[in-house]
């Protein structure tokens, strides 16, 4: 057996350094508030976050639910998409599906 074999680390490596970030404060109640449902366009993310805002009006009708893909694939930053969030929602919800 003189086969040669390669063999790769399967380990990622970040591109670009990560800096932690706390998480945002918890709302008391969501009665009455706007929640962005983001889909960060991965494997079947749309189809989670249209459940997610079919349970909310059957459940929590005064919560107002925004469906808001990103405008790109998940590893790319969207700084629209935060602002309009941070201009006119409450919370948000990001879904990376399965």
């Amino acid at each position: 057996m003189s086969e040669k074999l390669t063999v790769f680390n399967p380990m990622g490596y970040p591109s670009k350094p990560i800096t932690r970030q706390a998480m945002a404060p918890r709302l008391e109640s969501l009665e009455g508030k706007t929640i962005y449902l983001v889909d960060a366009r991965f494997d079947d993310s749309d189809i989670l976050l249209q459940q997610i805002q079919g349970w909310f009006a059957e459940h929590m009708p005064t919560v107002k639910t925004v469906y808001a893909p990103m405008s790109s694939v998940y590893t790319e930053d969207d700084p629209q998409t935060w602002e309009a969030i941070r201009a006119h929602g409450d919370a948000a919800l990001i879904a990376v599906g399965h």
